[in-house]
């Protein structure tokens, strides 16, 4: 007989055409969304694109019931509907995942399932009930997963089909996916368009935010794009193209770079036996090999968490060694701290560029001479040189086309593209003989993305050696001469950039081409 927790979980009805009308949010000092109209009917995806701050997240959290707008409606079916929470909109029909996945490490898939279920266990879960439709769902859209298996022992990979799984055990009808695709390998990115295509020919709805447009072309039917909180037109999919969605985005044209052949010099950098701890205390990175030559780009591609941020930190003296030497120019510098490496010749980009490139509450220009203070051409004595180094700093945010509103202004203040161009502009203005960028584009903008590409190719151009850690496997096959795969903390493989396929690579990626 059929318990009354679980004849109340009745699966909500699939929502139909869900529009969103003249929507307007405002937070302090910032209208985020300034009269926004988006709509989305059933068995369609439609994608959302728009640099960083265009709003596309706050737009997609007021449909969640994450935030209210300010101003207009939200129709179902052409019915005004009101969302308080995140569980109105799934009582409606109405599902989100996020970018950095709601998931609970120590508990099993089914667990985390059933977390926040009517149960006629209460307080426990039911999680045998949850088991019998989760395995109908996983059969039916193609989305294996162990059931009893812990979440911290799962792949990034698995997280995510974990978290679709979830939504459509809620009876989410219309799924919003935020970068859904950003730290998966190419064959999880083909595998997960499988399950879309499939999830929409039984009549789901998804919204797509993704900053690959090489993947939104593939994926959705529909692209409606931001830019400063206002929507800038819809196009069909199929009477679009890469070059019109980015100046719709960004208000300009951005070309495509093209690194021009070039024949690479004498070594930069030479990673020999590489051995290194990892926060956990055990090994991240297990004997890695690698050099780089003056005049080339290698990159690093590989899925999080296989050693890149390790990588990174061992070569800017910022994590110790336990094997291995590291050579800038011919020198051993791993005995060297952070500043020697950069007194030495080192340019470093940090992952982190709040935590270990930038000082937030300093100014502008104070960030610009975090290492260069003591310099001989800024000080006279024991006193600084004022005048140099504002003359200094102006130069640099004008060459690097950082956007702010005066030297003085905290760094904490600017926008993510911006803050990364001042700290590149910093390292680049020492003319280094190489630089190590790890993740250089993280949650930066399109049109901040493309200079800093420019950026490297003219570094790359001028003789420098550039190693470029990046999880963007679009990124690493664009910019880099030669491309080294990194799995479980080893260098798998390395091939020239002309001659591997992304299938190739992906593979390796995944540890089944090593």
């Amino acid at each position: 007989m059929e318990t009354k927790a679980a004849a109340s979980k009745a699966a909500p009805a699939k929502p139909g055409r869900v529009e969103m009308r003249d929507i307007v949010k405002c937070f302090p000092g910032v209208r985020a969304n300034s009269q926004v109209c988006f709509d989305v009917s059933p068995g369609e995806v439609h994608a959302l694109l728009g640099e960083n701050g265009a709003g596309k997240s706050t737009l997609m959290r007021q449909l969640y019931g994450m935030y209210q707008p300010d101003e207009g409606e939200i129709l179902i079916d052409g019915l005004p509907r009101s969302f308080r929470s995140p569980a109105d909109a799934i009582r409606a029909g109405i599902g989100m995942i996020h970018q950095h996945f709601m998931l609970v490490p120590t508990l099993t898939v089914a667990q985390n399932i059933a977390l926040g279920e009517r149960s006629g266990r209460w307080p426990l879960a039911d999680t045998k009930r949850v088991v019998a439709r989760v395995r109908d769902l996983a059969e039916e859209y193609g989305l294996a997963v162990d059931l009893d298996a812990y979440v911290w022992q799962l792949s990034v990979g698995e997280q995510q089909r974990v978290e679709i799984v979830k939504a459509l055990y809620k009876g989410a009808g219309l799924i919003i996916l935020d970068e859904p695709t950003a730290v998966l390998t190419p064959q999880e990115v083909d595998d997960l368009f499988v399950t879309f295509r499939r999830m929409v020919a039984e009549g789901h709805s998804l919204i797509f935010i993704s900053h690959k447009l090489g993947e939104v072309m593939a994926i959705a039917d529909r692209v409606t794009v931001l830019r400063d909180g206002q929507a800038v037109g819809s196009r069909m999919i199929s009477e679009t193209n890469r070059d019109e969605l980015v100046h719709m985005m960004v208000g300009r044209e951005i070309k495509q770079l093209e690194p021009r052949a070039l024949e690479a010099g004498a070594s930069r950098l030479r990673i020999q036996g590489l051995r290194a701890l990892g926060d956990r205390g055990t090994e991240a990175l297990c004997g890695i090999d690698l050099e780089v030559r003056s005049g080339e780009i290698v990159g690093i591609a590989g899925v999080s968490g296989n050693g890149q941020r390790e990588l990174a930190e061992c070569l800017a003296g910022m994590r110790a060694a336990s094997a291995g030497t590291v050579c800038l120019n011919g020198r051993d510098i791993g005995a060297a701290s952070l500043n020697e490496r950069v007194d030495a010749g080192m340019a470093y980009v940090p992952e982190e560029r709040m935590r270990d490139g930038a000082i937030g509450e300093f100014s502008v220009k104070e960030n610009v001479f975090l290492h260069d203070h003591a310099a001989r051409r800024f000080r006279r004595g024991i006193f600084m040189k004022a005048r140099a180094m504002n003359e200094h700093a102006a130069e640099l945010v004008r060459e690097f086309s950082v956007k702010t509103p005066s030297l003085d202004t905290p760094l904490k203040t600017l926008s993510g593209g911006n803050i990364q161009k001042l700290i590149l502009a910093r390292e680049l203005s020492r003319s280094p003989a190489l630089i190590v960028a790890a993740q250089p584009t993280r949650g930066v903008d399109v049109g901040s993305t493309w200079y800093i590409h420019q950026c490297l190719l003219q570094q790359r151009e001028a003789g420098t050696g550039v190693l470029l850690i990046s999880e963007d496997l679009d990124e690493i096959r664009a910019l880099s001469d030669r491309i080294a795969v990194i799995y479980e903390g080893v260098i798998v493989g390395i091939v020239e950039r002309d001659s591997a396929s992304v299938q190739e690579i992906g593979l390796m990626m995944s540890g089944v081409g090593a």
